[in-house]
């Protein structure tokens, strides 16, 4: 009997970085998914389907069930990758790979892959939701991180992210700001690695708890926010803090030094998506600097 899952896409409006360490995190399931279909065979081979969101395949692999080698594939490294995860999945829960005698798993984004919505993370949790396991764990055992990018596959509101004692705890809020016509999401052309994103961050030396204490407090003022000018302060705020800590200039500064709003960088630094705030002309302005893909809060929010 087929299963079928889905997983939200994610965006961290504030916390990037300091949400490692314990700060707390504004984050909003995207609009834009993953599904991941199962459909059980008697052929004794995984044959997994990677299709974008134009419906074109972009990876493809075909494993021994009986031992998860890889027969053929697109992309060997990939295929290494995925293989460790189904293992992993089958570590938790040891009856997932012997439900069926073979399988037939396709999966498809409604995001362009370059986009960072959360490739990795939407389908780790629809393979945690298909194998009945842990999802943060599965996360954690193959790549790290905080873990909100699951939080935000599991859920169809805004949250709050943070990580006490090591554990995820995850709240549902009702963040509807006023001046949600205001906000742009606008793509910077390139994907950054959350892994050395991560590691950099790691390196540096600064006051943690102070940082923590900041980025959190930051948080709280954002979600109670009632002006627009109230929520570019925090922003900017947000921005100036990070910039500190990671020795590195805004984007606001390195990019658009010209643009009339705010700017505010969305997980990692220096690639996928950032926060803008405008008007009507700002989706003219990016346009007219190489950046076409602008989308506004109401359309990007589940």
């Amino acid at each position: 009997m087929k299963k079928e899952f889905y997983s939200n896409g994610k965006l961290l409006l504030s916390g990037e970085y300091a949400i490692l360490d314990g700060a707390l995190g504004l984050a909003i399931p995207t609009s834009y998914g993953q599904s991941l279909e199962v459909t059980p065979t008697s052929s004794g081979l995984l044959v997994w389907t990677s299709l974008d969101e134009n419906g074109n395949s972009w990876f493809t692999v075909t494993f021994d069930l009986s031992n998860l080698k890889i027969l053929s594939t697109s992309d060997e490294a990939m295929s290494k990758t995925l293989a460790n995860l189904l293992l992993e999945a089958n570590a938790q829960n040891p009856l997932l790979l012997t439900d069926s005698d073979g399988f037939e798993i396709t999966t498809q984004l409604t995001f362009p892959r370059s986009w960072g919505l959360g490739t990795s993370s939407t389908l780790i949790n629809n393979l945690a939701q298909w194998g009945r396991v842990d999802a943060y764990q599965l996360l954690w055992n193959a790549f790290g991180g905080s873990g909100y990018d699951i939080a935000c596959a599991q859920h169809n509101s805004p949250i709050t992210y943070q990580l006490v004692k090591g554990n995820p705890k995850v709240e549902t809020i009702a963040f509807d700001p006023i001046f949600k016509d205001s906000l742009y999401f606008v793509h910077l052309n390139q994907k950054q690695s959350s892994k050395e994103a991560i590691a950099n961050y790691k390196n540096r030396q600064f006051d943690r708890p102070q940082l923590i204490k900041e980025i959190s407090s930051i948080t709280n003022r954002m979600m109670e926010s009632s002006t627009l000018a109230g929520f570019e302060s925090l922003m900017a705020e947000h921005e100036n803090l990070l910039g500190e800590v990671l020795q590195q200039q805004p984007v606001k500064q390195r990019l658009f030094p010209d643009y009339f709003g705010v700017i505010k960088s969305l997980g990692a630094w220096g690639g996928d998506f950032v926060l803008a705030t405008g008007d009507e002309k700002t989706i003219s302005y990016f346009k007219d600097k190489g950046y076409p893909t602008i989308i506004p809060y109401s359309r990007m929010i589940f």
